[in-house]
């Protein structure tokens, strides 16, 4: 998601974390605002992340083209991943991007706009080590805390241990340091990572499911979730969206 020196020393600017909570509100509170409030992690490059200060990354670029094509200035907030659909339950920002796959029991607390990516859990792993899903019977997996690659992983037969850490970067440090055995996460994340430290002596393996990425809202704010899409399908029919694909990912990770 960023680069991870960065990531595990950046300082949080006050006036993202401090900033009073919002109301969830309804379209026409929003537009007539002139203003849309959102939330990400800020932690998971490079689709959320800190450039020194700067809050950047592909999906705080889609959520800025999204804003703008709906004629609004966009404010953010940063709230850590496990912590979001509580959040946003508590009405205190109107959505948040921040790669929530669509899950069933998600979908009971919140409701998901269009997908922005596509994507999957995979696995990363020392090179000469557990690359498959067969091959990590036996062995210690870590996993981003309250994620779909955690729910996923749990179904793997076998495991020795299954650990959680609050977010990637920790995970990625444990398995350069040798505390666990494998790593599962979002795929672009774990190319982008490799990409970033190529002489970690880590690789891809095995991808184990496939899922799609979407926008969080509150529930049953549905005039919202209908205007938020229709921007983004805008943004995807002119290409905005595939090129800021191309930029992050040197790919179109837009679904099919």
């Amino acid at each position: 998601m960023r680069f991870l020196t960065k990531l595990l020393s950046a300082v949080i600017p006050l006036s993202l974390v401090i900033a009073a909570p919002a109301q969830a509100r309804d379209w026409n509170a929003i537009k007539d605002s002139g203003t849309i409030i959102a939330a990400t992690e800020g932690a998971f490059y490079p689709f959320n992340y800190f450039e020194g200060p700067k809050l950047t990354g592909y999906e705080v670029d889609v959520a800025e083209a999204v804003a703008k094509k709906l004629g609004l200035k966009l404010e953010w907030r940063v709230v850590t991943f496990d912590a979001q659909l509580a959040s946003i339950r508590q009405d205190r920002f109107d959505f948040a991007i921040a790669s929530h796959g669509f899950t069933e029991e998600r979908a009971k607390a919140v409701d998901f706009t269009s997908p922005h990516y596509c994507t999957g859990g995979q696995i990363a792993a020392p090179k000469d080590g557990a690359l498959t899903a067969a091959a990590l019977n036996g062995k210690t997996v870590g996993v981003q805390l309250a994620t779909s690659y955690y729910d996923n992983a749990k179904k793997i037969p076998g495991l020795k241990e299954l650990k959680t850490y609050k977010a990637d970067p920790e995970v990625f440090s444990a398995l350069k340091a040798g505390k666990i055995d494998a790593w599962i996460s979002d795929k672009w994340l774990i190319k982008a990572t490799l990409e970033k430290n190529p002489d970690a002596g880590i690789a891809a393996g095995e991808q184990l499911f496939v899922e799609r990425v979407s926008a969080i809202v509150r529930k049953n704010n549905k005039e919202f979730v209908d205007k938020y899409n229709q921007a983004l399908a805008e943004l995807i029919k002119d290409g905005s969206i595939a090129a800021l694909s191309q930029k992050y990912f040197k790919a179109d990770i837009t679904c099919r």
